[in-house]
């Protein structure tokens, strides 16, 4: 069993792998010597819900009253609500209130399926336990794509559609530093609604082959996304961005709208200023700064800020899921050549949207204010709004039903209107 130490300050230095003991999930975490958390699912679920953490050792003081360090209110605050166990005194558990990803049971208890991974992934792969994460990545591959802005052919990664439809295909971009790996729980939903779907590497992120590495600034990534939707997906898609992907889909749409039917935009990140002072850093400033961006630490904390209520044990299965792309060799120049770039700006490309956009939001988003949904929904020229209560940054993870349901309806919805509209002509 690996085992977790935490010291002082909140950072987490090593993450965790649970092993399973009688259908239940079993971690151990050691607090700077001092204290122990053992964390038990009460569950066997996939994704685990409801994990209970216990302190197994602890000092008390003259009342008897259970002893914890200084950071230990930041994982109450993290995990949900402290309180006294009813039958041992003496003992903490933390409950954590989950809101768990509404998924069909794939009828296995934290049985890992032995999917065979693409040879070109990390080879960490094998650790993720998330059986969407694991049939996902099985099915990601690379394609040739050729570019202006390079000799050489980019080997660029996607998940591409089982099924082909009459309907527009669904091209899914992914947020900030990310892969298409957010999308393992909404994907096979879109799928089974019968949709033509494809999931797409962002230039630089993802799991694309960069070993020559090409520029990775806006124009090269837009440039990159328009050669793979000329060459392989050939026909006006209907483009979901969430996050950051909402900025590159916006500045996508503006310069390529032949490509583009409708937008959807998830907790849309379009208002920043680019990378704004970041871009002055320094080289090695800046690669200091990529190199803590992978850090398991930081990852863990930016889950606990973009997830509503999630529990422990998923927090750390997707902070794996989540860095698995920050593996390759060349991820930390990718990242600082976007960086130093200046990034996505497109707050003055708003209003020259044309396409119809379906704006969906998670109510409790503490990464985006949701007076900026407000404010995007009246700046787009042709757009309707959603939210998700219960629900923060990343909708398509945490609400992947919800998600789903609201794509699907607003395809739904445009397809009557065109039908309408022929009908009249």
């Amino acid at each position: 069993m690996v085992e977790m130490n935490v010291e002082d300050g909140d950072t987490f230095k090593e993450m965790v792998e649970n092993r399973y003991v009688g259908g239940h999930s079993i971690f151990n975490i050691h607090f700077s010597g001092r204290m122990n958390l053992q964390i038990h699912s009460d569950e066997a679920l996939d994704p685990p819900k409801r994990p209970v953490l216990q302190v197994l050792r602890h000092r008390s003081d003259s009342n008897h009253r259970p002893w914890l360090p200084p950071h230990t209110p930041y994982l109450a605050r993290a995990a949900g609500r402290c309180y006294c166990h009813p039958r041992v005194t003496r003992m903490l558990a933390f409950t954590v209130t989950t809101n768990s990803p509404p998924l069909v049971s794939t009828g296995a208890r934290f049985k890992v399926s032995a999917e065979k991974f693409p040879s070109f992934l990390p080879k960490q792969v094998d650790n993720i336990k998330d059986s969407f994460a694991r049939k996902l990545a099985s099915r990601i591959e690379r394609l040739p794509v050729h570019v202006g802005f390079t000799e050489n052919c980019i080997m660029s990664s996607v998940v591409k559609p089982s099924i082909q439809s009459n309907t527009s295909p669904v091209v899914l971009l992914h947020g900030f530093d990310s892969s298409c790996l957010e999308w393992r729980y909404t994907y096979p939903l879109l799928e089974e609604a019968g949709l033509e779907t494809w999931a797409v590497d962002i230039l630089g992120w993802g799991f694309s082959d960069l070993e020559r590495l090409p520029p990775c600034n806006v124009a090269s990534k837009r440039e990159h996304f328009y050669q793979i939707w000329k060459s392989h997906i050939k026909r006006p898609m209907i483009l979901v961005g969430p996050s950051l992907g909402a900025a590159v889909a916006i500045d996508f749409a503006v310069n390529h709208p032949e490509a583009v039917q409708n937008l959807v935009l998830i907790d849309a990140s379009v208002y920043a200023e680019g990378t704004g002072n970041l871009a002055n850093l320094p080289r090695i400033v800046a690669y200091a700064g990529v190199y803590l961006l992978k850090s398991i630490p930081l990852r863990f904390y930016v889950n606990i800020l973009a997830f509503n209520g999630i529990s422990l044990s998923t927090s750390i299965d997707w902070t794996n899921v989540g860095r698995l792309h920050c593996l390759f060799p060349w991820w930390e120049d990718a990242t600082v050549n976007f960086m130093i770039s200046g990034g996505y700006d497109v707050s003055d490309q708003i209003d020259q949207v044309k396409q119809k956009t379906l704006i969906i939001w998670g109510e409790d988003d503490k990464i985006i204010s949701n007076k900026l949904a407000v404010r995007l929904h009246c700046e787009l020229p042709d757009a309707i709004i959603h939210q998700i209560p219960d629900c923060g940054h990343l909708p398509h993870v945490e609400r992947p039903s919800s998600v789903a349901k609201l794509i699907l309806e607003f395809i739904r919805e445009n397809c009557k209107v065109e039908a309408q509209s022929l009908s009249h002509h």
